[in-house]
């Protein structure tokens, strides 16, 4: 069962992955990515690594996709929809990706590392316990001062992005 997560996490990502490039609109692409993030979260749940999944959520998602959305927002989006990308440019780029793709695939299957094993059971769970109470209980005021920060400026982000005033 686990195995079956497992792929169906995968393959999302991997669509996710595929929608970050192929798409338009920035705006789309960025929520892909979002998306593609939180299918690797996923996958370190799975693999008994609660701690990384729960890294993967704050760093990645909540803090690199506030940054890609800043710069979305302090470029023009509309002018930037409006160009095309030139038709045949992204040939080159689709068969390289083809290649890497029956690469990963030729080596997943010849390889003998992806057999069904049991999981090894999880170590260390005081040491995270200890890490997580350490960051919510002696270093609270910082963690919210930086929340409040992201927010500051994510604000700040809004009103230089925005042109014409109603």
């Amino acid at each position: 069962m686990g195995q079956g997560f497992f792929l169906l996490f995968a393959t999302v990502a991997v669509i996710t992955a595929l929608t970050v490039v192929l798409a338009r609109n920035p705006i789309h692409s960025a929520l892909a990515l979002m998306a593609c993030f939180l299918q690797i979260s996923a996958i370190f749940v799975l693999l008994e690594a609660p701690l990384l999944a729960v890294i993967q959520i704050f760093v990645y998602v909540g803090a690199i996709m506030v940054l890609f959305l800043f710069v979305i927002m302090m470029i023009d989006v509309r002018e930037a929809v409006l160009q095309r990308f030139l038709p045949g440019g992204n040939l080159p780029a689709m068969v390289l990706l083809v290649l890497l793709g029956v690469e990963m695939l030729v080596l997943v299957l010849w390889s003998d590392r992806f057999s069904v094993t049991e999981p090894v059971a999880a170590r260390g769970g005081d040491q995270i316990r200890q890490l997580g109470t350490t960051l919510f209980a002696d270093y609270l005021l910082p963690f919210e001062a930086a929340s409040v920060i992201l927010l500051a400026a994510l604000v700040g982000a809004i009103v230089l992005a925005r042109k014409e005033w109603e």
